[in-house]
């Protein structure tokens, strides 16, 4: 094989496991950095930070090549993903598997210095991320599920730090669960006609002519169950000023997608990179001014 070739099949695993689209990656790494500062009161350490981000780089990774292999033939009949690797050979199946089976035993490599129960709660969460690609096959909203594999950074987060799992881990998956579900729904909205030509199974495709109504509920159950769980842990200002500013974000999506269209439906998917950060700008940014403030009242 030549070096244009080996160019060639590199850039197409790049793309399989969508390297050169981020925003799928930092979806997933927003609620993990959620839980890892509130589980360590604003101060988790700097390894299991680096252990997280990385694992949740090559989770996602071995979730889409999974993907992509499960939906080899759906994909080569949707114009947005027809032009995949694998869909459009230029890698086939078993390369896609590989890739996946490669990424995810580097994820659980990462696991050696984390704590029993962080291990324990990894189970589920690979599972999950392997079992989601094939449920838009018979559930009606996989989205529900996605919510689900989304949310597992969380409780990881909480056992490596803390060695156990509260009550406000489960609070902030069942917020972030709304979160996936909203910002999902516009993502399959994108494709709502060819997945309902096709047989794919989707929350745009389920909720119909109430999707916008659906998204817009979504977003509320997030931000409400996100304002409670701030009061809960007694967050102050700084973190509510995040929240309103990922509020205005919510609204600016449901403008978007109310007329249905399907570059305004994807803008508003890839705009919850930055609801999401602001989220997690806010619980960093309270968290900070409290320690900062600490040596004072001492």
């Amino acid at each position: 094989m030549n070096g244009k070739k080996i160019l060639a099949k590199l850039d197409a695993y790049e793309r399989l496991i969508r390297l050169d689209k981020p925003v799928g990656y930092m979806l997933l790494m927003w609620p993990t950095l959620w839980g890892l500062w509130i589980a360590g009161d604003g101060v988790p350490d700097i390894r299991l930070i680096f252990i997280f981000a990385l694992g949740t780089v090559l989770m996602r990774s071995a979730g889409c090549a999974i993907n992509d292999w499960a939906d080899r033939d759906f994909d080569s009949a949707v114009k947005r993903t027809a032009m995949r690797p694998v869909a459009s050979g230029e890698i086939t199946g078993n390369e896609a598997l590989w890739v996946g089976l490669v990424c995810a035993l580097a994820a659980a490599v990462l696991l050696v210095p984390l704590s029993w129960s962080a291990r324990f709660w990894a189970i589920p969460a690979i599972v999950i991320a392997a079992v989601y690609p094939f449920t838009k096959r018979f559930i009606s909203i996989p989205q529900a599920i996605l919510g689900i594999a989304f949310s597992m950074g969380i409780p990881m987060a909480f056992a490596a730090i803390r060695g156990e799992v509260p009550l406000v881990a489960f609070a902030l998956m069942l917020a972030n669960f709304f979160w996936v579900l909203a910002f999902d729904t516009e993502y399959a909205m994108v494709d709502r006609d060819d997945d309902i030509r096709i047989g794919i199974k989707t929350s745009a495709h389920f909720f119909g002519r109430f999707d916008v109504i659906a998204v817009a509920a979504s977003y509320t159950l997030f931000l409400g169950l996100m304002a409670g769980i701030g009061a809960w842990q007694e967050l102050g200002v700084l973190y509510y000023a995040g929240l309103a500013l990922a509020a205005v974000l919510a609204v600016h999506h449901i403008m978007l997608i109310r007329g249905r269209d399907r570059m305004k439906c994807f803008a508003a998917f890839r705009s919850n990179n930055l609801l999401g950060m602001c989220v997690f700008t806010g619980v960093a940014s309270d968290y900070l001014l409290r320690l900062k403030a600490w040596p004072q009242l001492n």
